[in-house]
């Protein structure tokens, strides 16, 4: 028997959260459990689990169906079939079953494909426009920067030689332009359910994720980083390599530069539009080395004597 999952504790938010505050809380918990972060021998199943969380709670489809059902889900379940029109499936991104829980694939279905399809069943006379779908596609900060073409695989209901409906999986290349947003929606027209009596069919619409990045928080199109110098290059100032997402570039640190002070390089972001960018906000962190050679303890003893410097005056 799989175990109940609380998404909502996982993620840490209220069953009245609001869509923005799901989205922040997984957005820092999964900075801070990102695996290419936190070496922790547990942080790779935290993350999972905030990830299936996000899966759930992100999507309001799937968020509506987990609140109606709740921890009483095995036995709503067991006494519901197919009941004509109102018989759903789902199917998810990630294309991998293995990294969610049993849980999950019971609530939702064992069947995956990228991205998430429901199939209506029943009656109706008359054209009919097929349902709209939408599904979750995860990228990489770089990809929305420089724009990115993915090949994805979509499990999808088609009308087969017989005139029946039948189940077919097909791949498509989808173009990302830069620049798209987090929770941003991106048309496959035509690519939803199929149409009945004749109508078109629905389209499907993919909505953006960022994922979290190692080395740069977002900002709506400004990107954040911190940098660490030395107590003598912020006293004398220096130049100093930092990270922005098409390579390094050489930052100017003035005289005086604070701990906790933020520089700003503009048109280092994320794109606006076609030429423009947002700005790259470097957070400057002033280290204290740890262990001194005897040479360097001199300096500073000497530098105590000389300065009559005081921060606490």
């Amino acid at each position: 028997m799989s175990t109940y999952q609380d998404y909502y504790a996982i993620l840490g938010v209220k069953k009245k959260a609001t869509q923005e505050e799901i989205q922040r809380a997984y957005r820092k918990l999964a900075r801070k459990y990102h695996p290419d972060i936190n070496k922790e021998s547990s942080a790779e199943e935290k993350f999972k689990q905030i990830n299936e969380a996000y899966e759930v709670l992100g999507d309001p489809g799937k968020r509506a169906k987990y609140d109606q059902f709740g921890s009483g889900w095995e036995g709503i379940f067991a006494e519901q079939g197919p009941q004509g029109e109102e018989n759903v499936r789902f199917h998810f991104s990630n294309s991998d079953p293995g990294q969610f829980s049993d849980f999950f694939q019971n609530l939702f279905g064992g069947g995956w494909s990228f991205g998430e399809e429901t199939e209506f069943r029943g009656g109706g006379a008359g054209r009919r426009r097929g349902r709209d779908h939408e599904a979750t596609i995860d990228l990489t900060l770089a990809e929305v920067y420089h724009g990115v073409r993915k090949s994805i695989e979509l499990e999808k209901v088609e009308v087969d030689s017989s005139g029946r409906p039948a189940r077919a999986r097909r791949s498509y290349d989808v173009t990302i332009p830069p620049g798209v947003t987090d929770g941003s929606l991106i048309r496959l027209a035509g690519q939803g359910s199929i149409g009945s009596g004749g109508g078109e069919a629905g389209d499907l619409f993919l909505r953006v994720r960022i994922l979290p990045d190692s080395n740069f928080t977002l900002n709506g199109h400004d990107l954040a980083t911190t940098v660490d110098i030395t107590p003598w290059e912020a006293a004398l100032g220096a130049k100093v390599l930092v990270p922005t997402i098409d390579g390094r570039i050489n930052l100017t640190v003035t005289a005086g530069t604070q701990s906790g002070q933020t520089l700003r390089v503009r048109g280092k972001g994320m794109p606006v539009a076609p030429g423009r960018y947002g700005d790259l906000l470097v957070n400057v962190r002033i280290v204290v080395p740890k262990r001194l050679s005897a040479r360097e303890r001199h300096l500073f003893e000497e530098l105590a004597k000389e300065s009559r410097f005081d921060p606490r005056m």
